[in-house]
C-alpha cells in the first residue's frame, strides 16, 4: 500500500511538473518558467522532486532552451542534483543511459555541467541499438527520447530519425490508432523537425487531434507545445 502511495505521489508531482512546462512554453512568461517552487531541502518531498525531475527528464527545463528564458535558481539545483544523484548503472538500458545524456547536454547548453563545472566532455552513448530497430520500436524509443528533438540536435538518436522519416510517421499514425497520445505526441515532436515526412501524413491535422484526444494530459501538451515551437515544416502551423 505504501508503494502504491509513493507511486501516486510521483505521478502527481510529474504531471504537475510537467504543467509547469507547459505553462512557461504557452506564454514566454519568465515568472511562470520556474513554475511550482520545488520543495525546501532534505527530506521526503526533495526526493520525490528529485524523482519526477528525472522521469520528465531535459524536458524539465525545455523553456530555457527554447525560449531562452533564464532557469529558475531552485530549479535548476534540483534538476543539477536529479543529474548528479542518479546516474545510469552500468547495466541500465540503452533510452535511460540516452534520457541521462540528454540532461547533461542541457546543463551544457545552459553553460553547466554534471559535475557543477563548466565545460566537460560530452561523449554520445552508443546508439547502434537504433540502426536495426523495427519502425514499431524506433517510434517507442524516440517517443521516450523526444527531449532529444530539438533544433540544431546533432546526436546520434537526431540522425537515426532524421534516416528514417517514413518510419517514424508509421509510428505516429500507429501511436493514434492506438490512442497512446504520449507515444503519439513524441513521435510528433519529431517529425516537425523531419524532412521527408510524406504529405500524405497530414501532420498538422494529426496534431490537432492528438491535442483534441490526449490534450488534458500535460505530458502530451508538453510535447504539443514543443511542437508549435520547433521550426516545422510547410503545411504544419505553428
Amino acid at each position: 500500500m505504501a508503494e502504491s502511495s509513493t507511486s501516486a505521489l510521483l505521478q502527481g508531482t510529474v504531471l504537475d511538473l510537467a504543467s509547469d512546462v507547459v505553462s512557461a512554453l504557452r506564454s514566454g512568461d519568465h515568472a511562470r518558467a520556474g513554475g511550482t517552487a520545488p520543495p525546501p531541502p532534505g527530506g521526503a518531498s526533495e526526493a520525490l522532486a528529485r524523482a519526477a525531475v528525472r522521469v520528465l527528464g531535459a524536458d524539465t527545463l525545455l523553456p530555457s532552451v527554447l525560449l531562452r528564458l533564464p532557469p529558475d535558481p531552485a530549479r535548476l539545483a534540483l534538476f543539477e542534483q536529479a543529474v548528479t544523484a542518479h546516474p545510469p548503472s552500468a547495466d541500465a538500458a540503452p533510452g535511460v543511459v540516452w534520457g541521462h545524456w540528454a540532461m547533461t547536454r542541457t546543463l551544457r547548453r545552459l553553460g553547466r555541467s554534471a559535475d557543477g563545472h563548466d565545460g566537460g566532455p560530452d561523449r554520445e552513448p552508443d546508439a547502434g541499438w537504433l540502426a536495426d530497430a523495427t519502425w514499431q520500436s524506433l517510434t517507442h524509443q524516440l517517443a521516450v527520447l523526444a527531449p532529444l528533438a530539438l533544433p540544431g540536435e546533432d546526436c546520434a538518436v537526431a540522425r537515426a530519425a532524421r534516416r528514417r522519416p517514413v518510419d517514424v510517421a508509421r509510428g505516429f499514425v500507429r501511436a493514434v490508432r492506438r490512442r497512446d497520445w504520449r507515444q503519439a505526441a513524441g513521435a510528433g515532436r519529431w517529425l516537425t523537425l523531419l524532412d521527408g515526412v510524406p504529405d500524405t501524413l497530414g501532420l498538422a491535422a494529426g496534431l490537432d487531434f492528438v491535442r483534441l484526444m490526449g490534450g488534458d494530459d500535460p505530458r502530451v501538451a508538453l510535447q504539443l507545445e514543443a511542437a508549435r515551437l520547433l521550426h516545422v515544416p510547410a503545411g504544419v502551423p505553428r
